[in-house]
């Protein structure tokens, strides 16, 4: 797993490596360093700085361009530096690196002419909206044909939400010390091509967030031994749709992924009126018709037979509830039971989570069963009763305040996941445009079904984080398949083999 640390532990950790005898020059300077190495340079090269910290890695790259005989330009925008950036900036004066002071032409720049750009203006440190005069500077930047690199940070992104009115767009993006949120969440997969890391020798001061990869995950994928029958890999749940919402094949996508991702047996439960409709699309899985309220034309619900609830879920290790069932009483009645006597995992997702936030914090606290939300920042907001805007604002911070809060595994969907159990924070950046179509979160609860019945896995914040992965990586797959706007969410499902057994070959 990669370290992804917040803005304040990377401000505390490296002040913290500061204390104990490492001299922020020196910091800076294996930045820069960093930095070079990243790059194949194409000259002539700009390097276009603030004021602060982030202005010094420039300056300091400079000198290492200076030295390896790159013809490069250093554009300060400001007559102010940091302590340490003031040193670098005067060791390139003395170098005879050529400076354009920007300050000095009214903040005109011109980029023509430069094959490469670098971004120093605006470390992780930045809040808020970008400044007029930078704002231009950042517009020249990205009119410019240069492939541009930004340092730590596209300039104008936030470090910790990964949310811009205006930034930088870049070719790579090169992190310094660890990477941010930013390079993550929300705008970040927008804006920046690529990405990479470089260590210059920090320690987080705090527990750093997760980004998970596949040797993370690929122990958990080992090949099946003859030995075994499907009952040691897990019987699962569905409990879905309405007659309003048949979605008979939003079940099968939901069928389909959890059997392709390990589930021994898959128990579809759902309106006996849909079981029809349903029964062509799910020949692998089992039907488990439920009452409905027999009423005629578009609005026959599933309604609440505590027999039947409880046939279904004896011997199932997981449940997904909510996928098109609607938000009538039955539905509501049938989550209640389950909250109340089912002893294992629950995923809600979908029609289940508006159910939810329509009860108190303290009822999905005090459940019987493991409990994993997997909302979308809209569900999200109806959850927590905060607004849309504040969860982009501090998406991490509000997924582990309402897991504290409830008990349950939160995972937040979005451009990238946001997974948590209020102490530990997983990410995966695993995931698509081609994934913003109707069924794909129908797609992650059938895998999750299948990933969190998995005993091996030690927690459900892990195997929820799994799921994600393994749907964002089958996302990927698909659209290099059809492209982002062909793509349908079926198609996801259809590359879900080639995932597991990317990783059952990577395990062995």
């Amino acid at each position: 797993m990669i370290d992804v640390l917040s803005v304040e532990n990377m401000r505390k950790s490296d002040a913290a490596t500061i204390a104990a005898g490492t001299p922020g020059r020196e910091l800076m300077k294996r930045a820069a360093r960093g930095v070079f190495d990243s790059v194949s340079w194409k000259a002539p090269v700009a390097i276009v700085c603030g004021s602060g910290n982030n202005a010094g890695d420039g300056y300091a790259l400079a000198l290492y361009l200076h030295d390896a005989g790159i013809d490069c330009s250093v554009f300060p925008v400001y007559d102010r530096f940091s302590e340490d950036g003031r040193y670098y900036y005067e060791k390139i004066t003395r170098a005879g690196v050529k400076i354009v002071r920007i300050y000095e032409a009214d903040g005109h720049i011109d980029l023509s002419g430069y094959n490469t750009i670098v971004d120093c203006l605006l470390g992780t440190g930045f809040k808020g909206d970008v400044r007029t005069d930078l704002a231009g500077i950042i517009e020249a930047i990205n009119k410019s044909d240069a492939y541009t690199v930004s340092v730590d940070i596209n300039s104008g992104l936030n470090g910790d939400t990964g949310m811009a009115k205006t930034c930088v767009m870049s070719d790579l993006t090169v992190s310094v010390g660890g990477f941010k949120p930013g390079h993550f969440l929300n705008m970040a997969k927008d804006v920046m091509k690529s990405k990479v890391n470089v260590d210059i020798g920090i320690t987080p001061v705090d527990m750093p967030y997760k980004l998970i990869e596949k040797p993370d995950i690929a122990p958990y994928f080992s090949e099946r031994k003859n030995m075994s029958n499907k009952g040691t890999y897990g019987y699962t749940a569905l409990i879905g749709g309405c007659t309003r919402y048949s979605g008979a094949i939003r079940l099968a996508y939901l069928a389909h992924a959890a059997m392709r991702s390990g589930a021994g047996v898959v128990k579809v439960a759902l309106p006996a009126s849909l079981a029809h409709d349903v029964t062509p699309h799910t020949l692998e899985s089992t039907l488990f018709p439920l009452s409905d309220t027999g009423d005629s034309g578009n609005n026959a619900e599933v309604a609440f037979v505590p027999e039947e609830i409880d046939e279904l879920i004896s011997n199932v290790r997981t449940v997904a509830f909510g996928m098109g069932i609607g938000t009538g009483d039955g539905a509501a009645r049938i989550l209640e039971h389950l909250l109340d006597v089912y002893k294992r995992t629950l995923i809600v997702d979908a029609d289940g989570l508006t159910l939810l936030s329509r009860l108190d914090a303290d009822r999905i606290r005090n459940s019987a069963c493991s409990i994993v939300l997997t909302p979308h920042i809209k569900e999200f907001s109806r959850l927590t009763g905060l607004d849309m805007d504040d969860i982009l604002d501090e998406p991490i911070g509000a997924a582990m305040q309402y897991a504290k809060d409830t008990g349950a595994v939160v995972l937040l969907k979005g451009p990238s996941t946001i997974v948590t159990d209020g102490e530990v924070v997983y990410l995966t950046d695993r995931g698509c445009a081609g994934m913003a179509t109707a069924g794909s979160g129908d797609v992650l609860s059938g895998i999750m079904a299948a990933v969190c019945a998995n005993n091996d896995i030690p927690s459900k914040s892990l195997a929820a984080v799994i799921a994600a992965y393994i749907n964002g990586a089958a996302g990927e797959l698909a659209e290099n398949l059809v492209g982002s706007v062909s793509m349908i969410a079926g198609d996801t499902v259809a590359s879900i083999p080639d995932v597991i057994r990317d990783l059952t070959c990577y395990s062995a």
